[in-house]
């Protein structure tokens, strides 16, 4: 998946290393809203369990990975991808302050610059720990591969730092080999903001917290639309329009609801049913969703009053 190139749109557009800030986890701050209750949790840092509130009746947790010290490794890669994100015209993600996601990021170099593409997957820190060597061997056998068509990624790696052809030319076979290869440059390389990271609904929708299928859509999802919406109890949803923008029509389709909703429970018998739950004109949460998601309807012109006057009678026929 390639996602750059120069001044192409809103692809991220590169030119050579340049200097990027922003810390690698980020700070957050959890207020509350002056009414006596108590300010929301955030997963401002990847080292917190990544807690969600789903309304009042649930809470449920992503599991964080404990406190550790930066491997060297994460040390440079952090440091690289920085650099290499400050080189960006638009970048695709957001813009600094970033967060460095265990996602499995590709940064390569040609021509144009720098652009980014993902390896088959990511490991999180909390993942390598039952990570099979074998496997992750083939997630470097596919960047190796990868790599070999853009020979002049590994001389513009060594100036950041990175000895990129000494972490694809080693096997792995072993559990140092996983941490490596998990706090690389060529693993730990994902430029995030925090709300795309860690972030929680309504400041963010992080991939540490919902499924990613769904996060990928605050991506390339049009401005005027909103993804996430609130329903009639208070609970955080995820909705797309239904049907294209040019039929001009509000009909959206749920596609992630909290546990224990009212919302939750018609999403499960529609998905029982092999039925996506679609929220039409006439169901009772249609307008509350839909102008959330798409705006207020505009409300149709009055129409212009008849002068009155004298009626000449019709015709005989």
């Amino acid at each position: 998946m390639v996602l750059g190139r120069r001044n192409k749109g809103t692809f991220m557009a590169t030119k050579r290393n340049g200097n990027g800030n922003g810390s690698s986890h980020g700070n957050g701050n959890g207020n509350g809203d002056g009414n006596g209750k108590k300010p929301r949790t955030r997963a401002a840092s990847v080292e917190n369990d990544h807690v969600t509130k789903a309304g009042q009746p649930v809470t449920y947790t992503t599991a964080g990975h404990p406190p550790r010290s930066d491997s060297p490794y994460y040390v440079k890669a952090r440091k690289a991808l920085h650099q290499i994100h400050g080189t960006l015209d638009k970048p695709f993600f957001g813009p600094q302050p970033i967060q460095d996601h265990h996602g499995g990021g590709l940064w390569v170099f040609d021509d144009e610059g720098w652009f980014f593409v993902r390896n088959l997957v990511g490991i999180e820190w909390s993942g390598q720990f039952c990570a099979d060597p074998a496997k992750v061997d083939l997630l470097r056998q596919n960047a190796r591969r990868l790599y070999a068509g853009f020979p002049r990624s590994f001389d513009e790696f060594k100036t950041l730092g990175i000895d990129l052809r000494s972490l694809l030319d080693t096997p792995i076979t072993d559990s140092d080999g996983v941490s490596r290869w998990t706090d690389s440059i060529c693993n730990a390389s994902v430029p995030l903001p925090q709300p795309a990271h860690t972030g929680s609904v309504p400041k963010g929708g992080g991939v540490h917290n919902y499924p990613t299928p769904v996060t990928d859509i605050a991506f390339f999802k049009r401005d005027d639309f909103t993804l996430w919406v609130v329903d009639d109890e208070g609970h955080d949803a995820a909705v797309v329009p239904f049907y294209d923008r040019s039929e001009n029509r509000r009909d959206l389709h749920v596609i992630h609801t909290e546990p224990n909703s009212k919302l939750h429970r018609l999403h499960q018998a529609a998905e029982a049913r092999g039925q996506g739950l679609v929220i039409s004109e006439g169901h009772p949460l249609h307008a509350q969703l839909a102008n959330q998601a798409f705006g207020e309807e505009p409300k149709p012109k009055a129409r212009p009053r008849r002068k009155s006057g004298p009626m000449s009678a019709a015709p005989a026929p």
